[in-house]
């Protein structure tokens, strides 16, 4: 009989949520970027390439790429709901969470190469009306499993209990949103709202404050409308004078001089002026569970003048 020779074992790397959290890694000034959203319903498997791994015909990802790119700081996600599984038709949902211009519209569709004729860019442009003005919050869940395994663990529990705390109909399981070692994520819409690190505990204050029109500062990760470091801005601005509704504070103007931006904005009758920087964090960690090699993450803080 041969022998037997021990194959060494790797040993599982820890969560990366699990790693931002013992850490004590911020929230604040981390939302990704994005102006303008589409969000489509697809129930096939989600690849970590959302769009290019897609069984969508070649002319749509074509056709989807250009329109994302004529949107500029936009935002595709893939959506789905296992209850609309027998659904015959697929939702569409198309809007824009900038201040002053928080709108969303719904259409239905059959196939999806009915979206070949829909040019969402001149949709969101023109003045008309897109589709059916959705009168509701949305409430979007990353449980992208295959971008990221903290996103299936903490998003997809998260899901089914947010489903219990509101219409289910306003509730959708989605792609990736960004920041993964923030999850449970949890991207409330039109206004871009973005929220991490969200438990089963964390819902009821977070929608108590929000139908309240408020933010839950403590697990609020920025507005989408909003660059890094306006959002560490409007963090220092809401923790130094206590307005939490959402519309308390506005932003008046960014300046940048070199490494460093002066961001300017109106809360409480008062303009304040705050500089914002990035820094490194000290220690370098996987960002992501799969990250190849350990990073030191970017944080980006501001102080009031």
């Amino acid at each position: 009989m041969g022998s037997l020779t021990p194959v060494a074992v790797r040993a599982r790397r820890e969560l990366c949520a699990d790693v931002s959290e013992s850490a004590s890694e911020e929230l604040a000034a981390t939302a990704s970027r994005v102006d303008r959203w589409v969000l489509v319903e697809y129930r096939g498997l989600w690849d970590r390439d959302v769009l290019g791994g897609s069984l969508l015909s070649q002319p749509l990802k074509a056709h989807l790429r250009e329109q994302l790119g004529r949107l500029g700081h936009s935002r595709l996600l893939f959506v789905k709901r296992p209850d609309r599984r027998a659904h015959k038709r697929r939702m569409l949902y198309i809007g824009s969470c900038r201040p002053g211009d928080e709108r969303f519209y719904a259409l239905e569709f059959d196939h999806h190469d009915d979206l070949l004729g829909y040019d969402f860019a001149e949709a969101l442009r023109g003045e008309g009306a897109p589709g059916v003005p959705v009168d509701h919050p949305l409430f979007v869940v990353c449980t992208h499993g295959k971008r990221d395994r903290c996103c299936a663990k903490y998003g997809r529990p998260l899901y089914d209990d947010l489903r219990k705390k509101v219409d289910p109909e306003w509730v959708w399981q989605s792609t990736h949103v960004g920041g993964d070692r923030f999850a449970g994520n949890v991207v409330v819409l039109p206004e871009g709202l973005f929220y991490g690190r969200v438990g089963p505990e964390d819902l009821d204050p977070i929608l108590d404050d929000y139908f309240d029109g408020r933010l839950n500062l403590a697990r609020y990760r920025g507005r989408s409308a909003y660059t890094f470091a306006v959002q560490a801005a409007e963090h220092e601005v809401r923790e130094a004078t206590g307005l939490t509704g959402i519309h308390d504070v506005e932003l008046v103007g960014v300046r940048r001089h070199e490494e460093r931006w002066l961001v300017s904005l109106r809360a409480g009758g008062e303009t304040y002026e705050a500089d914002a920087w990035a820094e490194l964090g000290e220690d370098a960690v996987y960002l992501t569970c799969g990250s190849v090699t350990p990073q030191r993450p970017r944080r980006f803080r501001a102080r009031l003048r």
